[in-house]
């Protein structure tokens, strides 16, 4: 399993853009099974958010989270006002 999570003490200007969409994506990997959705809905959820017009360069602008991270786990929800999941 892989352990290593993202930076707490970078800030995106540090890093590069490829190096920044492998670590969102080695994260939601290194998520333990019980605490992520199932693929089918991870795909339903990041459906709803590409739908969104507050979906930014993967950002949401109502909580400014990666959405790609908040939608892999079951204990998140949308925070927008229409709570589209």
């Amino acid at each position: 399993m892989y352990n290593q999570r993202m930076c707490k003490r970078c800030l995106l200007a540090d890093m590069s853009e490829e190096g920044l969409k492998e670590r969102v994506y080695e994260y939601i990997k290194s998520l333990s099974e019980d605490i992520k959705v199932a693929p089918e809905i991870y795909q339903q959820r990041l459906n709803q958010c590409r739908e969104c017009d507050k979906l930014i360069s993967g950002m949401c602008r109502a909580c400014g989270c990666f959405v790609e991270m908040r939608a892999a786990m079951k204990s998140n929800a949308c925070p927008d006002v229409s709570h589209r999941w």
